[in-house]
């Protein structure tokens, strides 16, 4: 009988569970990897959802307020990851099994596009459901008003900076998931979660499935002063960084360092 073990996997074992769990995503059927698509854009809208309230009238300063708000936010990677969903910031990872050759371009596109797709889906279907919730109406609709500044200051944001804030944002994602596959129980894969989760909300990165109900939810509260253009002048550059950020920055690095063979 193999003994049990408490110790945390070592990075060679992680690259390993992820090559593997990339390759299991790829091919994974279109219905359910599209179901699991829009559970993971309602997740992480719950995690935005419990952002706006906690950064409404907190009273406290801006490092304070925006690393409890980080803590809040990371709900909804938490759900993703132990509730089992499939997030397109995380298939990311899948880049490592492309690399490996054990995934094909085709594989790889055609789960990022259905996983984007269902994850834009939930994501506004949450804001919606959110919107006729009439909880935005708590604290004389300070929560409202939460929301709608969270939407106006997004969408003003520079494409570049969006960009490299993208890039920067999935970087932490996509490392908060390759420290839960260094876990062996829930309390580990919850605590390996918050403090990537919690930088890059606190940083004020950009994670084009949070924008996905932040801007949207924005544009309802706003009754059209938000526009579809400058909505996508900050999802577009976003989710290139975000790629970039896990894809390159993360997955193909990892990737050069554990999986490829040296002669």
């Amino acid at each position: 009988m193999e003994e049990q073990s408490f110790d945390a996997y070592k990075p060679e074992k992680i690259a390993e569970l992820v090559e593997s769990i990339g390759v299991k995503k790829a091919v994974l059927p279109a219905i359910p990897t599209i179901m699991l698509g829009l559970t993971a854009g309602a997740f992480i809208a719950f995690g935005a959802m419990f952002f706006t309230l906690v950064m409404t009238n907190h009273n406290m300063g801006l490092g304070p307020a925006r690393l409890l708000g980080g803590v809040a936010f990371s709900l909804g990677l938490i759900l993703v990851v132990v509730g089992g969903a499939e997030l397109f910031t995380g298939n990311n990872f899948i880049v490592m099994a492309w690399a490996e050759r054990k995934v094909t371009t085709a594989q790889l596109l055609r789960n990022w596009c259905l996983v984007y797709i269902a994850n834009f889906i939930g994501a506004v279907g949450a804001a919606i459901l959110m919107f006729w919730s009439g909880a935005l109406s708590l604290g004389d609709g300070a929560v409202a008003e939460t929301a709608f500044n969270i939407a106006v200051y997004k969408v003003n944001i520079d494409p570049l900076q969006a960009f490299v804030r993208g890039i920067l944002c999935n970087a932490l994602v996509c490392l908060a998931v390759w420290l839960c596959f260094a876990a062996r129980d829930v309390a580990s894969k919850i605590l390996a979660i918050i403090f990537p989760i919690s930088a890059f909300v606190a940083l004020g990165f950009e994670h084009c499935v949070a924008n996905m109900y932040f801007i949207p939810l924005g544009m309802l509260i706003s009754d059209g002063e938000i526009g579809v253009i400058v909505f996508l002048t900050n999802l577009i550059p976003v989710t290139v960084g975000n790629i970039i950020g896990g894809g390159l920055f993360v997955a193909f690095v990892y990737w050069v360092v554990y999986l490829r063979k040296y002669k």
